[in-house]
C-alpha cells in the first residue's frame, strides 16, 4: 500500500478473493411434503428458464446487485449458482417456488426474485452479510491502542541516531547494563546472542530468548531481569525499566518491519532506546507521539575515518590482508572463492544461508591476526550481527536481488542506506584496521558507488503491520468455511491503515497455509504454524514442515529418534556442493523443530537431542564451508557430474525423497501462490536477463551445463573456467603420460 497523507480506506473489495461456496441443489424427500407444488403447479423448465435469463439481463438488477456488494463478477457467479439451483431441485423451498410459479405464468415481475436471489447469494458468499464487521476487523488505524499495558504508563524514547560505527549502541546498552531491568531486541539470533555473552560477563545476569533457544543466566532456571532476544520475541505485556530496540530502520522491511512497529508501539518500559539511522526518527516521532509519549534524538559520529577510493579492485590478484569482497549471491561467492584460493590465498566464507555457529567460525578464523585466513568473501550478511576486523570493503557489484511491495523478486541498485550499512562495516573501532576504506571491483561501478554514498539517506515513511492471530479468528468466526490463506487475502484487502503504516508481504504465510491446507488442524495451531521459519524455496524443508503438521494433526509424539529417522542422522561430511547445500537445509530443519517445540512443547518433545544435532551439524558444515573451494571442483569434475542445486531446486538423496503425497502437496501450494490476484505475470527486466543468459548458454553448449546454468548454480563465465581448467589438466595428463 502506498503511502498517502491520512487514512487509507479501500471503498471496495477485490472481488477475485472471495470464493464461492458450493450451495446443492434440494433433493427430494419421501418424508417430506412439496408445499411449492401442490399450492401452485410443477414449474415448466422451459418457461423457468426463461424468466431467469430475463431476470439476469435486466440493468434494474444488476445495479440493485451491486448496490448489495455483488460486482459484475460476484453477480455472474451467483446468478449461475442460482439458476442451477431452481433449475436442478427436486423440490424448492415453497416461497421461492410459488414466487417462480406467479412469474411464469404472468402474474408476477422478474424483479420479484431478487430477495431470494440476494438470500442464495449471501450463502454462497457469506461475507456479503458481514462486510460491515470485516470491515471493523480489520480497522489497523490505531494499532497504539493494542497495547493497554503500554498506554497505562508513561514511556520516554531516547532516539541514539548515527551511522554504522558510531557507538550508537554502546551507549544505549551500558543504560541496559545499569538498570534494575531491561531487554534488549535486535534483528538477527547472533546479535541477541552477542548481547547475552556481553551482559553476562559485564556481570549482570541475562537470558537469551529467540524463536528457537532459550537460555537462562541463573542455574535454577529462574528468569533473569535482563534479556536479550529477537524483536520477533519481545514481550509486550512483561514491565521492564529499560528497553533497547536495534536496527529500527528495520520497520521499513516489507516482511519483518511489523515486528520492530508491535515493539516500538508495545514494548511496557519507562525508559526505551531506539538506534539506528537518522532517516526514521520522524517516522518513530510520530508513532511515539500517537501512542502519547515522549522522545529526544540523539546524534552520533563515526567513531573513525571512511574513506572511497579513487580506483577499483580490477581483479582478485590485487586483494590483500583485511580485504572483504562482498556480493550478492551464492555463485559469485563460490566463484570469488576459487579465484582467490587459486592464487594461493586462503579465505572465509559467510553467507546468509549459514548456521549462525559456522557464521562465527569464519568471522574469528578471519579475525584472528595469528590464522592465515586474511581476506573474507561474504554476502551483505555482515551488514549486522558479526564484528570483523576489516581493513576495505569491495563490492563486487552494485546491484542485488531485492523484494518488492508486491513480494516479487527483482534486480535493484543498491540503495544509499543499504550501501552506507555494508561499507561501514570497514575500519570498525578497536579493530587491527583504524581507518576503513571501500570500492569496487569493476571501474564502472566506482563511480556509481560514490554517487550512492554520496545521496542523503532517503526518510523512511512507514512502518509494517502484520494482522494478529485473534483479528484471524475473529474473520474465520464470521467465515468458518473459508481457508486460512483465503482470510489473510480478504483480511488484507479490507485492511484499513493510517498514511504512515503499511500492511506487512506475507506470501510466505500464505505459502505455508496452502501447504497444510489439507491437514486437520485448528485454527490457531495452524496460524502459529504458518509463522515457522520454513525457508520455502528449499524443498526438503517444505516436505519437513509438512510432516510435522502431519504428525501433530494425530496428536503423534515427534521424537529425537522420528526426527533422526527423517533426515537419515548421523549426516555424511559433504562431498559436493550439493550435499553443503543440502546439509544447510537439514540444519534449517532442525532451526524448525525448535521453533515448534516452543509452542507445542507437548508433542515437540526433544529439544535438547534435536539441539545436540544441530550443534554436530554445525561441525560438519563448518569444515564444508572451509573446504569449499575442493566441493567446488568435486562438484564440478567431469567424470562425476552430479545436477548441483541451489535451495530453489535441490533435490534430498532417494532416502530422503518424501512421499509422492507431500510432492503433490507442495505443487499445488507453489500453483496456489503463484496465481494470487493481482500479479504481474512477466518481469522485463528479467525477461532480458533469461534472454542475454541463454545467448551465453548457446555458444558453451552441453545440456547439463545449460540445466546448471538455468537454475542458477553456475554462471556463463564460471563454466568458461571450468573448461579452460579441465584443459589445461587434462593437457597435464597427457604430457605425464607421454614423458
Amino acid at each position: 500500500m502506498a503511502g498517502l497523507a491520512g487514512s487509507k480506506i479501500r471503498s471496495y473489495v477485490d472481488s477475485r478473493l472471495f470464493v464461492p461456496l458450493i450451495v446443492n441443489p434440494q433433493k427430494a424427500n419421501d418424508d417430506a411434503l412439496d408445499v411449492g407444488s401442490e399450492l401452485t403447479e410443477v414449474l415448466d423448465r422451459g418457461k423457468v428458464m426463461k424468466a431467469l435469463t430475463k431476470f439476469y439481463r435486466r440493468k434494474q438488477i444488476q445495479r440493485l446487485g451491486e448496490e448489495n456488494g455483488l460486482d459484475a463478477r460476484l453477480f455472474h457467479q451467483a446468478f449461475v449458482s442460482f439458476r442451477k439451483y431452481i433449475l436442478e431441485s427436486e423440490m424448492l423451498p415453497p416461497d421461492l417456488h410459488i414466487i417462480v410459479s406467479d412469474i411464469t405464468a404472468e402474474a408476477g415481475h422478474v424483479d420479484d426474485m431478487f430477495p431470494y436471489f440476494m438470500r442464495h447469494a449471501k450463502q454462497i458468499f457469506p461475507m456479503l452479510d458481514c462486510m460491515d464487521d470485516l470491515r471493523k476487523i480489520s480497522d489497523l488505524r490505531n494499532p497504539a491502542n493494542w497495547y493497554p499495558e503500554a498506554r497505562a504508563i508513561e514511556r520516554k524514547f531516547i532516539f541514539h541516531a548515527g551511522p554504522t560505527n558510531s557507538g550508537k549502541t554502546y551507549q544505549a546498552l551500558k543504560r541496559f547494563n545499569e538498570a534494575e531491568s531491561g531487554v534488549y531486541c535486535g534483528p538477527l539470533k547472533l546479535l541477541a546472542n552477542e548481547i547475552h555473552q556481553r551482559t553476562n560477563e559485564f556481570g549482570t545476569p541475562c537470558d537469551l530468548v529467540t524463536g528457537e533457544e532459550r537460555r537462562y543466566a541463573n542455574e535454577d532456571g529462574t528468569p533473569s531481569n535482563h534479556v536479550s532476544c529477537t524483536v520477533e520475541m519481545a514481550s509486550v505485556t512483561h514491565p521492564y525499566e529499560v528497553a533497547v530496540i536495534d536496527e529500527i530502520q528495520m520497520i521499513r522491511d516489507t516482511i519483518r518491519g511489523w515486528a520492530w512497529t508491535r515493539t516500538v508501539l508495545g514494548i511496557c518500559a519507562k525508559e526505551i532506546h531506539v538506534c539506528g539511522e537518522e532517516a526514521a526518527f520522524d517516522l518513530i516521532s510520530r508513532l511515539v507521539i500517537s501512542a502519547g509519549d515522549n522522545i529526544e534524538l540523539r546524534k552520533y559520529d563515526r567513531l573513525t575515518p571512511l574513506t572511497i577510493q579513487n580506483e577499483p579492485l580490477g581483479s582478485c590478484d590485487n586483494v590483500r590482508p583485511g580485504d572483504c569482497i562482498v556480493a550478492f549471491s551464492k555463485n559469485d561467492i563460490f566463484k570469488i572463492s576459487r579465484q582467490i584460493e587459486g592464487k594461493g590465498e586462503e579465505c572465509a566464507v559467510i553467507y546468509g544461508a549459514l548456521p549462525p555457529g559456522t557464521k562465527l567460525a569464519q568471522a574469528q578464523r578471519f579475525n584472528d591476526p595469528d590464522d592465515s585466513c586474511k581476506i573474507l568473501v561474504a554476502t551483505d550478511a555482515i551488514g549486522m550481527g558479526i564484528n570483523l576486523s576489516i581493513r576495505r570493503i569491495i563490492l563486487n557489484t552494485l546491484t542485488k536481488p531485492m523484494i518488492n511491495e508486491k513480494g516479487e523478486r527483482e534486480m535493484d541498485l543498491l540503495t544509499t542506506s543499504h550501501a552506507l550499512q555494508i561499507a561501514g562495516r570497514a575500519g570498525r573501532y578497536g579493530s587491527h584496521y583504524p581507518e576503513g576504506e571501500v570500492t569496487t571491483m569493476n571501474p564502472d561501478d566506482l563511480t556509481k558507488l560514490k554517487t550512492i554514498l554520496g545521496n542523503p539517506v532517503e526518510s523512511i515513511t512507514e512502518a509494517g503491520l502484520h494482522p494478529t492471530a485473534e483479528q484471524i479468528e475473529l474473520f474465520a468466526y464470521h467465515l468458518p468455511d473459508a481457508t486460512l490463506s483465503n482470510l489473510i487475502d480478504i483480511f488484507v484487502d479490507l485492511a484499513q491503515v493510517e498514511g504512515y503504516y503499511f500492511v506487512c508481504n506475507i506470501d510466505d504465510f500464505k505459502f505455508l497455509a496452502d501447504l497444510i491446507q489439507h491437514v486437520p488442524l485448528p485454527l490457531r495451531d495452524r496460524y502459529v504454524f504458518c509463522c515457522a521459519p520454513a525457508n520455502r524455496k528449499h524443498p526438503f524443508v517444505c516436505t519437513s514442515f509438512l510432516k510435522f503438521a502431519r504428525q501433530y494433526s494425530r496428536n503423534e509424539v515427534l521424537t529425537g529418534n522420528w526426527i533422526s529417522r527423517m533426515i537419515s542422522w548421523p549426516l555424511n561430511p559433504p562431498k559436493t556442493l550439493k550435499d553443503l547445500l543440502h546439509l544447510e537445509g537439514v540444519h534449517d530443519v532442525l532451526d524448525l523443530y525448535l521453533w515448534l517445540s516452543y509452542r507445542f512443547p507437548d508433542l515437540f518433545l526433544d529439544s535438547e537431542g534435536v539441539r545436540e544435532m544441530q550443534r554436530q551439524l554445525d561441525v560438519v558444515i563448518q569444515d564444508g564451508v572451509e573446504r569449499i573451494v575442493k566441493l567446488i571442483r568435486a562438484s564440478s569434475n567431469g567424470e562425476t557430474h552430479q545436477a548441483l542445486s541451489s535451495p530453489d531446486s535441490i533435490q534430498p538423496s532417494p532416502a530422503k525423497t518424501a512421499e509422492t503425497t507431500d510432492a503433490d502437496d507442495m505443487k499445488h501450494a507453489i500453483r496456489s501462490s503463484r496465481k494470487r490476484p493481482g500479479r504481474d505475470s512477466k518481469n522485463d527486466q528479467r525477461s532480458k536477463k533469461n534472454s542475454d543468459r541463454q545467448h551465453k548458454q548457446a555458444a558453451i553448449g552441453g545440456l547439463l551445463t545449460k540445466k546448471l546454468i538455468s537454475k542458477g548454480v553456475l554462471t556463463p563465465e564460471m563454466v568458461e573456467e571450468l573448461q579452460h581448467e579441465w584443459k589445461q589438466s587434462a593437457d597435464s595428463k597427457t604430457n605425464n603420460n607421454t614423458s
